[in-house]
């Protein structure tokens, strides 16, 4: 096996690097079983605990997992792999990306004029104007505001905060289903995910609990417009998961509210409620551009120093350049009379894609933000069969853990009368697909 895959070395740090390798060139696939130890111990004419330690080394990198009695196997998404969301094909309407509607968002104005400094923006790294302009935006959202602080968007804030927080091994509760770059990013962190199922009020008391009784050190979740579910908490929820929450004062609870001002919901957060540890991020890259890679995160005071601690070292500050930007966008008047609009005519899309489904007695959940979640038999059929009516939709597979099949679709470009259209096309699809099932 050692031959099959070209691994080779003499040393664990040879080892490591030698089936790292063969992943990154795709010779070894995610899912794939390495050789148990003392067999390429044997191969590679090593000791097995050189192999042990070469494994060792890549479960900690996130490049493999350990199953148990089912071995040694490449994570799913292993840190040195990158894996992008497949090119949509040519004639499809994309309902897919997650992605906000062009025409509902700002034409980015960058700053005319900015003066040269001396040396960095280490010393001072984010501008006092678009501080003060994200103390507003936590504060109006009754988020306390003390503790500011800035990242390149949320997967970079959440990273850097997982990252000092925890190590390697360590179990983190996740959301089920889930952001599938979240799922991603924390098995690249070499971090375990215990999955806590969601329903249309967000993540559920009871699974909460049994994941913290688990040994999760931190939570991440959503209180709107989740991804893919659109779930959202209502003020019942909220209490419910601060009561859980009260008897795991350790955990750092990190919530990640990315598209805030669109998700058609009111703001329920939990970032409110007195815990020890915790994080608010917030982003605009839903609704002022794709293309600005700003977070604003809220946090305890030990939090901040530890990610600020860990930036510093790294990047050092966002720039100041995107920083004048967002700031000049955060505070126009116009601006926000778009973006308001925006959030009403995201609602009505994924409301009408909600209702024409349910005309054909199909079930779907959208509570709130960009998508709608449409629980399936056999998820490929339904992909495959609504692409062939001209539909590029989401497997559900990709955010899921151990929840059920399902397909998620992007309703923030979908007109209402596109959403008739591809009800009937689904409708079609899933009887086809019955047919199939009950021949």
């Amino acid at each position: 096996m050692a031959e099959q895959y070209a691994i080779t070395g003499g040393t664990a740090r040879e080892i490591s690097a030698s089936v790292e390798s063969r992943v990154s060139d795709g010779t070894l696939r995610p899912g794939a079983t390495l050789p148990p130890v003392r067999r390429l111990a044997e191969a590679l004419g090593v000791s097995a605990g050189t192999v042990a330690a070469a494994y060792k080394e890549l479960r900690g990198r996130g490049v493999v997992v350990t199953l148990g009695r089912g071995g040694t196997v490449v994570a799913s998404a292993p840190v040195v792999t990158s894996r992008r969301p497949p090119r949509v094909p040519a004639g499809l309407r994309d309902l897919a990306g997650g992605h906000p509607d062009p025409a509902c968002l700002p034409v980015l104005t960058p700053p005319a004029r900015m003066e040269p400094v001396p040396g960095s923006h280490r010393a001072a790294p984010r501008l006092t104007q678009l501080e003060e302009a994200a103390r507003a935006w936590f504060t109006r959202d009754q988020v306390p505001a003390d503790s500011v602080t800035f990242a390149h968007g949320a997967l970079d804030c959440i990273a850097r905060l997982l990252s000092t927080e925890l190590k390697p091994g360590d179990a983190v509760a996740v959301e089920d289903p889930g952001f599938h770059h979240l799922l991603d990013l924390v098995t690249a962190l070499g971090l375990r995910m215990t999955p806590v199922a969601v329903d249309d009020e967000g993540i559920r008391p009871d699974a909460l609990r049994v994941a913290l009784r688990a040994g999760a050190r931190a939570l991440v979740c959503s209180p709107r417009g989740q991804s893919p579910s659109g779930a959202r908490f209502t003020p019942a929820r909220r209490e419910q998961l601060l009561a859980v929450l009260g008897d795991f004062t350790d955990v750092l609870v990190v919530e990640d509210d990315h598209n805030a001002d669109i998700a058609g919901a009111d703001a329920v957060n939990l970032a409110s409620g007195g815990l020890s540890r915790w994080a608010h991020v917030r982003t605009v890259s839903k609704h002022l551009g794709i293309d600005l890679r700003w977070a604003a995160l809220a946090c305890d005071p030990a939090t901040l120093a530890r990610h600020d601690g860990r930036m510093l070292l790294t990047s050092g500050w966002v720039s100041h350049i995107l920083q004048a930007t967002v700031e000049g966008l955060l505070t126009d008047p116009a601006v926000t009379r778009l973006v308001a609009g925006a959030a009403d005519t995201y609602t009505t899309r994924r409301e009408a894609l909600i209702a024409a489904l349910a005309g054909h007695g199909i079930p779907s959940h959208g509570a709130s933000g960009l998508n709608v979640w449409v629980p399936v038999r056999d998820e490929s059929a339904v992909v495959n069969g609504l692409r062939t009516r001209g539909w590029w939709t989401a497997a559900g597979t990709r955010f899921r853990i151990a929840s059920p099949p399902a397909v998620r679709i992007t309703t923030a470009a979908l007109t209402t009368a596109e959403a008739g259209h591809l009800a009937q096309d689904l409708a079609d699809v899933l009887e086809e697909s019955q047919a199939v099932y009950g021949g």
